[in-house]
Order: structure tokens, then sequence, then C-alpha cells
């Protein structure tokens, strides 16, 4: 490592601030700072996010941003860029990500590839918050997001998910709790195999 501590920025994708989504990403962040680890929450909540418009404007500019102004999107980028890694949470929306989340990706991974592939070997993982079904295809679509960028992806216990409908009820699910801290005992361990 060159001195600089490693860094996780964790994005919370949820309508709610500080529901479900963020209690399993902040237990994920307590081991990870454990080991050392700078960590950041950022929720989405309330936030402005455009999707993306398909416009290539960031493959010419080739500036690490997108075109677009007026909301989130470039600080959200930027904080990615800048992080070594990346902690991403969504409650599960009719079997998705929430649109938020959904935009955000979308934008990064195309500025991501405009700016030959600056998520490249960062460590990316995702938490999934579920009332009853629909979380997989949640989790799929934010892995997907770190695999076309050539991200790393640590594995746990299990898939990276815990059931609950009201906020703290994640935490009743031992199994989907000790999940997400497996998740972060493994995010710290890679973090600092690739950092070397």
């Amino acid at each position: 490592m060159n001195g600089k501590p490693l860094k996780v920025v964790a994005i919370n994708g949820s309508a709610r601030k500080g529901g479900n989504t963020a209690i399993l990403l902040r237990h994920a962040m307590q081991e990870l700072e454990a080991e050392g680890i700078e960590t950041e929450l950022i929720e989405l909540s309330g936030a402005k996010i455009h999707g993306c418009l398909a416009c290539r404007k960031c493959s010419a500019r080739k500036d690490r941003r997108c075109s677009q102004t007026g909301d989130m999107g470039n600080a959200l980028i930027e904080k990615m860029d800048q992080a070594d890694g990346v902690l991403l949470g969504s409650p599960t929306y009719v079997s998705d990500i929430t649109p938020e989340m959904k935009a955000l990706i979308d934008r990064a991974c195309l500025v991501g590839r405009a700016d030959g592939g600056m998520f490249r070997r960062k460590v990316g993982a995702a938490v999934v918050a579920v009332r009853r079904a629909g979380a997989i295809h949640a989790f799929d679509s934010l892995n997907h997001f770190f695999l076309i960028s050539e991200m790393i992806v640590p594995g746990s216990s299990y898939w990276n998910v815990a059931i609950g409908r009201e906020p703290g009820e994640v935490e009743k699910d031992e199994e989907g709790m000790q999940t997400i801290k497996t998740l972060g005992q493994n995010m710290a361990w890679l973090l600092k195999k690739v950092a070397g």
C-alpha cells in the first residue's frame, strides 16, 4: 500500500433514509472499519438523480464526468472514482433496484467505460433488503454493474440479502445479518490484497 488509507464509499439507494438498507450497509461498514478501512455512507433518499440520456457525450469528452448537471450524478461518480471499494445497497422494488440506484449505475457505467475503465479492479459489493421476494434479481442488477465495469466482487456465506419490512426488521434475520458481516470481512480482506 502507498500509505494512503483504503476507502469504501457506500451508497444507499433506498427512499427510506436510515431504513433496512442503511442498516445492512452500516453492518458491512463496521466490519470494514474494524480492519482500518475508511467508510462513507451516502443516502440517495430525497436526492435528485436523472437517468442516462444515452447522449454519449462522456465518450467524446473523456473527462470522468456525465454531461448532465443539476443533480447528484457527477458527485456520486466522483466519490466512486476516488474510492478503493464501492458498496451499493438497495431495497427490492418490483423485483429490482430503486430507480435512483439504476440511474446512478447506468450513468457511472457509461462514464467509466468512456474513460478507459475508471472502476477497473476496484472492489465492489452489493447488499439488498427485501420484504419477501425478488431480491436475487435486485442483487444481480447491482452485480452486473460491477462485472461490466471490471470490478472485483467478494463473496459471502450466502447471497447478500436480508429480510425485513419495517425499519430495523432486517436485524431479526440472523442468517442475513451474518451474511452481511461475512461480506464486510471478505471485502476488507480483498481490498487489502488488491492494494498489495
